[in-house]
């Protein structure tokens, strides 16, 4: 039997670790990320529980706030220009560069499963992500598996594959997120990929598991509760291994039990729009 605890090939499509960084230099560019004037911001509501924040670093405008990511040559936004050993390393791996950002995800904050780049210009582009803050219960999951992004590497996540990421406990994770388009330096770096060292299978959601988290958050929804049923619902995709979109489809079916055609039908649509499939 195979091994749960084992990354699969799948799974090294999805994410993978990258080149190593030097421990000193992880310093400085953590350093640098918790005391720049950042201007955080709040953006794509729709994908998080809230406590996932955004700085940028390089985008189309040069200005920190503008977060909403887009195709474009990217330049050094003001806040870039008071982090030197970023700005470096960001030199230095001479990628082309979409959009180049800080993210922070605060403790007990969740971005709900979703998809990536479809509303962008179909051509070649990666993800990378450099963390430079982080814990043990912060973690990424992408096809039924979690996958702690230690330090120490540069990563890399597909993000055109249905994900999500949590940070259960605390501190802020906080990581450097460079969307970068396919070029001779990209292909060099993703050369020396490696597998996830620490990748755990999520235990396979049972028909009692499910009925039991849905009859939890029907229990508070008659409470009046709403948020918070659809929270613990939305919660169950980084505890146990789901077919893509279960988690919108319980919450649809959630609101259509109470007799709320319109929540039902907002859910419906929201599950279209995260995981970007075909409208209903």
């Amino acid at each position: 039997m195979e091994d749960e605890a084992r990354p699969t090939h799948a799974l090294a499509g999805q994410v993978a670790q990258l080149e190593r960084l030097d421990a000193s230099l992880i310093e400085r560019l953590r350093h640098e990320a918790l005391t720049a004037s950042a201007s955080w911001r709040a953006e794509y509501g729709d994908y998080q529980s809230g406590g996932w924040w955004t700085t940028s670093l390089m985008n189309a405008s040069g200005d920190a706030g503008d977060v909403r990511i887009g195709d474009c040559t990217a330049r050094p936004t003001t806040l870039l220009q008071h982090m030197p050993i970023t700005a470096g390393l960001l030199a230095d791996l001479g990628l082309s560069y979409m959009w180049v950002r800080l993210a922070r995800l605060e403790a007990n904050a969740f971005l709900w499963e979703h998809r990536d780049y479809d509303e962008l210009d179909q051509v070649e582009r990666h993800r990378l992500h450099i963390p430079l803050h982080t814990n043990s219960s912060a973690f990424l999951v992408t096809g039924g598996t979690k996958v702690h992004m230690a330090g120490g590497r540069i990563w890399r996540l597909t993000p055109t594959y249905a994900h999500g990421v949590c940070n259960l406990l605390g501190p802020d994770r906080i990581h450097l997120i460079a969307d970068v388009y396919a070029d001779d330096a990209y292909d060099r770096l993703a050369g020396r990929a490696d597998a996830p060292e620490t990748a755990e299978r999520l235990p396979t959601a049972t028909e009692a598991v499910l009925t039991e988290r849905f009859a939890a958050a029907r229990r508070l929804a008659d409470l009046g509760y709403i948020d918070a049923a659809e929270q613990l619902l939305l919660r169950l995709f980084y505890c146990v291994a789901l077919p893509e979109g279960t988690v919108y489809d319980l919450i649809a079916d959630l609101h259509t039990g109470r007799g709320d055609a319109e929540s039902c039908r907002r859910w419906t649509v929201a599950k279209s729009k995260l995981l970007a499939l075909a409208a209903p």
